[in-house]
């Protein structure tokens, strides 16, 4: 017999490095290919959460960029400016209403008594351009009731507000005003300020954002006057990627002690 000592293939048992080579064997591999595909679903929405706080900071920087100008009046170049990427920009504008041509935004709350904002346009002085206002929130009676007289505000105004920029749809979901035809019968009832689509039952040229007024000391009365709520922060975006990689690995070590224990108990 030759000296040469002979080696001996490693047991397959819960001890030792084999413990993972074990659990893609056919009794292990169904459970572990669970246990994958729920470790790669944590490890996904945490990578979602660190996505979305990257376009929250985003927002946030942008926000604030606009924020910190000086507010824009809406007269001579400044019309012919991208209005629509300088949302929350404080802005201010004098000229007519033209309450012939008012809308409502619907479903608006107001000290959870429900209600409508109406959106006025307002006839830039010395020009043929005019911008949709955000005049406020009115009673839901008030408006089933058609009786809007009651809130104009005529004559020559300067108003001051925030640009809002343009919107179709929500945020989730597919819910969409329908398109009014040129020419056809006006649309009075609205859930989102869209302006192109406005821009179809108008007869003059509408800027592509629109002034939310801020409110005043000085008034007391409805319209009530609201401004967007903004909140600066990061949020929760990164504590719940944080947890949602901790689930991760919590799964992936608590798998391979209950391997561990099985096959112990199996020998």
């Amino acid at each position: 017999m030759s000296g040469k000592a002979v080696e001996m293939p490693l047991p397959v048992t819960s001890r030792g490095p084999v413990l993972p080579l074990t659990l893609f064997t056919r009794r292990w591999i169904f459970k572990t290919i669970f246990v994958l595909l729920v470790m790669a679903g944590m490890i996904r929405l945490g990578f979602w959460q660190l996505d979305r706080l990257e376009q929250r900071r985003a927002f946030n920087s942008r926000v604030q960029a606009q924020l910190d100008q000086p507010p824009l009046v809406l007269s001579g170049a400044a019309l012919g400016a991208d209005l629509g990427s300088m949302e929350y920009r404080q802005a201010t504008a004098s000229g007519v209403y033209d309450f012939s041509r008012e809308v409502a935004l619907l479903n608006q709350a107001n000290e959870n008594q429900l209600g409508v904002h109406l959106i006025t346009p307002l006839l830039i002085e010395g020009t043929d351009r005019a911008v949709l206002v955000d005049r406020g929130w009115i009673p839901a009676e008030d408006y089933r009731s058609g009786n809007w007289a009651r809130y104009q505000e005529p004559g020559r105004v300067t108003v001051n507000g925030t640009l809002r920029a343009s919107k179709e749809r929500p945020d989730f979901g597919w819910r969409r005003d329908p398109l009014p035809a040129r020419g056809g019968e006006r649309l009075t009832a609205w859930k989102f300020v869209n302006i192109p689509a406005l821009q179809r039952q108008t007869p003059y040229e509408l800027l592509p954002a629109y002034l939310q007024v801020s409110p005043d000391p000085a008034w007391t009365g409805l319209p009530a006057r609201f401004q967007p709520k903004l909140e600066l922060s990061e949020g929760p975006h990164m504590g719940y990627a944080l947890q949602w990689f901790t689930f991760a690995l919590v799964g992936a070590v608590g798998y391979l002690l209950y391997a561990r224990k099985r096959l112990t108990q199996a020998e």
